[in-house]
């Protein structure tokens, strides 16, 4: 038996997010499909982490444990054979056979996409936030260094979420402005559910004048979902890359 990291980049528009789900088409059940029709067995598929309905990636990791004697480079082509054109391998490699996509994770990094315009992109449909009042992304910037460090993020977790521990450490939070496009980019250990979108609409509220100024260190302190912001729509919420062993975030 072998065990294989897949890297692959998905446009998650058509899908209800990552997990197989009961009654909707999920990019796991997609990519299970592929890969049956070319291993000739169905094979389970382990991804890094859950993404929510609409999200993207533009690197996700799984690993499938398998006897077929594929070579890699085969594998890479077959799938993208099978696989819709919203959904591609990147790479594969052969790893130990104890590996785990999602327990073996030190890190990820997420990347959120604003268009601050008054007009939207066709070409970013379904791939951005389109917010059209005018933002600082400079003050933004300054405000998201609170968030950086451990904390616990309840406050930036989506209510009625069941994790039991909401500390989670994060390594750097940099908001950029490339023409009409605001790029919000955060690396951590790991991330609660919605985490991310209520951050970035936390600072959009910061920079509308909606929230205090300085305020993020109370809001972490108390706890508490409705001090925050509003929760960012997810179209515009990449899972930019993971990180494993040696590397760091």
């Amino acid at each position: 038996m072998r065990n294989l990291l897949l890297t692959i980049r998905y446009c998650g528009t058509n899908y209800s997010g990552w997990q197989v789900q009961a009654n909707a088409p999920s990019v796991q059940q997609t990519f299970q499909d592929a890969v049956e029709r070319l291993f000739q067995a169905r094979e389970n598929v382990t991804g890094c982490s859950r993404t929510d309905s609409g999200v993207h990636a533009n690197r996700y990791c799984c690993n499938i444990r398998t006897a077929s004697a594929l070579p890699c480079q085969t594998i890479v082509s077959g799938l993208n054979a099978y696989l819709p054109e919203d959904i591609a391998v990147l790479a594969c490699e052969e790893v130990d056979y104890d590996f785990h996509a999602r327990y073996d994770c030190t890190g990820k990094e997420y990347l959120y996409l604003l268009r601050n315009s008054a007009v939207r992109d066709p070409f970013l449909i379904d791939r951005c936030w389109l917010f059209k009042p005018k933002l600082d992304e400079t003050l933004m910037h300054a405000q998201a260094q609170d968030f950086v460090g451990e904390h616990d993020f309840t406050a930036f977790c989506a209510a009625g979420a069941s994790t039991v521990n909401n500390v989670r450490t994060v390594k750097s939070f940099t908001v950029e402005r490339q023409r009409d496009e605001i790029l919000f980019r955060v690396t951590a250990d790991g991330f609660l559910y919605n985490m991310v979108r209520i951050m970035v609409g936390t600072l959009v509220y910061l920079s509308l004048g909606k929230i205090p100024l300085d305020s993020l260190p109370q809001i972490l302190s108390s706890r508490d979902r409705g001090q925050a912001g509003v929760t960012a729509p997810p179209q515009g919420l990449y899972l930019n890359r993971v990180f494993y062993k040696k590397e760091t975030p």
